[in-house]
């Protein structure tokens, strides 16, 4: 880790930048995992939902920087480069062949489902750590996350 001023602890700091580390893999897979869709998609519904994917893509992206910066701002390095993200993400493997447009709301629904669900574990984690402000992040972050799990959920209720 490198100095800071920061007033947490360097093992508070060093908790939460794994936490925040894991995280932001989570996040960039998952980012690729909607532009992929948003350039597969097909099918009747198509430039809906790949405009949708594309917006869910530039939400995730938000969550990218904000949490990588987080993670710098403690004094860590953000694993932002390929191979960081793929030893570290936790989020499902994308099925690579879909090109149906439901098909790909169900799997990205199903990615970013688990990703809220793992922010939301972080905000607890971080609240143990005595770090109210990587609590905060995650909490705007899974915010932001149900919405987006709502809009994408919202296209398969047609189909029920």
């Amino acid at each position: 880790m490198f100095d800071t001023r920061n007033d947490l602890s360097a093992d508070s700091r060093a908790k939460a930048i794994r936490l925040l580390n894991a995280r932001l893999a989570d996040a960039i897979d998952l980012g690729l995992q909607a532009k992929h869709a948003h350039w597969n998609v097909k099918g009747p519904h198509f430039i809906a939902l790949h405009e949708l994917f594309d917006k869910l893509a530039g939400k995730i992206g938000e969550h990218v920087d904000t949490i990588a910066e987080r993670v710098t701002a403690l004094g860590g390095t953000a694993g932002g480069t390929l191979g960081a993200v793929v030893r570290a993400t936790s989020v499902p493997a994308y099925p690579e062949t879909i090109s149906d447009g439901l098909a790909h709301v169900e799997a990205l629904a199903g990615a970013v489902a688990d990703f809220g669900r793992k922010a939301r574990l972080g905000i607890d984690e971080a609240e143990e750590l005595g770090d109210a402000d990587t609590a905060d992040l995650l909490t705007q972050v899974s915010r932001e996350t149900d919405k987006q799990l709502w809009f994408l959920e919202a296209h398969l209720h047609a189909q029920r």
